[in-house]
């Protein structure tokens, strides 16, 4: 029997004993967090070795010849261009790496729009009135929180398994010049785990903007995050961009941060050759390099494409027992009582559990009081602003596998709890 199917009596016999049990369980004190996607313990030691591959008595220098020690080269040495091109299939001159930090690329490319302007655009952004983006929801806060910084007004676009609502993105990117981008998370979005279809991605590189500078932000974090050995494969938005005649169409961005160290990895930006030399010239006044012997102790890690999913598999021998143990909970104790929904995704790190309308803060409240900390009901919605009030993100990679047990008994209660609590009003 569904909550929806029972009588008031019976809804208040459920709440008793559901409170009951909540109450033995905040007499655990526990301290469970699965707040953010963050590698385990156990995932960082999985890279380990990679701090041996250069130490005092190494050579230093790239196949050119270049003392990596050295000041110089903007955009990353050959080698290392072509390595983490391949993780997305973009091609070395195609390339810039940097940084540790996707994001913090991503802000930059943001940044220098807003100052300086993008290729193809009028100058710059800050010049403009009433800036606007594209966010599909339920998305990434760290994206909507940049453009949040920036003053953008944040239009939300539907997610679906396919992708975001192309009909409502091409009818808003092609008549609005205000808006200057979207937010992509294409393979294993954040939160949904869902990969955008071969439609989406085509739909997305003939875009026809009213803006001549608008760009899709194509933040393709989780390219090499399989659970499984079923790898779901994208398009390369870079090559259907060219194909579409929109070659300047697009910024694309990965990174190590979850494939080594998120602390010290190393990110990309990938785009036309155009307007990688656009973006270079403005580096130049920025940096003169970032840390090459990060760089080349990746490339000695890994080696090439093949070594990076070896690695890749290790880390999914760990992650997936955990998903596997999220979702078979959700199965155990929500099937039927036709209070929720999830996501099962193949690849990422994040589950997306869809409460009813109403039902998501007081979920993660309830959560909290009992001593597991969930990402903050909103999160997945600009300006932290779920209309629905029904989206919560789980992350499943942080905690152990008993932490994990531990943290979905107390989920699974919570969530009938709120539930149960707003039928009864």
């Amino acid at each position: 029997m569904t909550y929806l199917q029972m009588n008031r009596q019976e809804l208040e016999k459920e709440r008793e004993k559901l409170e009951k049990e909540y109450s033995r369980i905040e007499q655990k004190h526990l301290r469970l967090d699965m707040s953010r996607g963050k590698p385990s313990p156990q995932q960082l030691d999985l890279s380990n070795p990679m701090l041996d591959c250069i130490d005092s008595k190494s050579d230093f220098r790239d196949k050119s010849g270049f003392d990596l020690r050295n000041y110089g080269i903007l955009d990353g040495f050959a080698e290392i261009r072509e390595l983490m091109g391949s993780l997305i299939g973009a091609a070395p001159e195609q390339v810039i790496v940097g940084g540790s930090s996707s994001l913090n690329m991503m802000y930059d490319a943001i940044c220098r729009g807003f100052t300086h302007g993008m290729l193809g655009g009028n100058g710059p952004w800050c010049k403009e009135k009433n800036l606007k983006f594209l966010c599909p929801v339920p998305g990434y806060d760290r994206h909507f929180a940049i453009t949040e910084f920036f003053g953008f007004e944040m239009i939300q676009v539907d997610m679906t398994p396919q992708g975001p609502d192309m009909d409502q993105v091409e009818k808003l990117v092609s008549s609005d010049p205000a808006i200057k981008g979207i937010w992509c998370v294409p393979k294993y979005s954040n939160p949904q785990g869902y990969c955008y279809s071969d439609d989406t991605v085509r739909r997305m590189a003939r875009l026809k903007p009213a803006a001549g500078d608008f760009r899709i932000f194509w933040d393709n974090a989780y390219c090499v995050h399989h659970l499984t050995e079923e790898e779901t494969p994208i398009l390369n938005i870079l090559e259907e961009c060219e194909k579409a005649g929109n070659p300047n169409l697009v910024l694309e961005f990965a990174s190590t941060s979850k494939l080594t160290f998120p602390g010290a990895g190393v990110a990309i930006l990938a785009a036309s050759k155009e307007n990688v030399s656009w973006i270079k010239k403005q580096l130049s006044f920025q940096t003169i390099g970032c840390d090459k012997l990060n760089m080349l102790r990746h490339l000695r890690f890994f080696q090439d494409l093949d070594g990076v999913r070896a690695h890749m598999k290790r880390h999914a021998a760990l992650l997936k027992p955990k998903f596997d143990l999220v979702v078979n909970t959700l199965h155990q104790n929500l099937d039927g009582v036709g209070i929720g929904s999830w996501t099962e995704p193949k690849g990422g790190y994040f589950i997306t559990f869809t409460t009813p309308e109403g039902c998501a803060a007081r979920t993660v409240d309830l959560c909290k009081q009992a001593g597991v900390v969930l990402t903050e009901a909103g999160a997945t919605h600009p300006l932290h602003h779920d209309p629905k009030d029904n989206t919560i993100r789980l992350a499943p990679s942080y905690p152990s596998l008993q932490e994990l047990a531990q943290a979905m008994e107390v989920f699974c209660i919570c969530v009938r709890l709120a539930a149960v609590e707003q039928l009864l009003g």
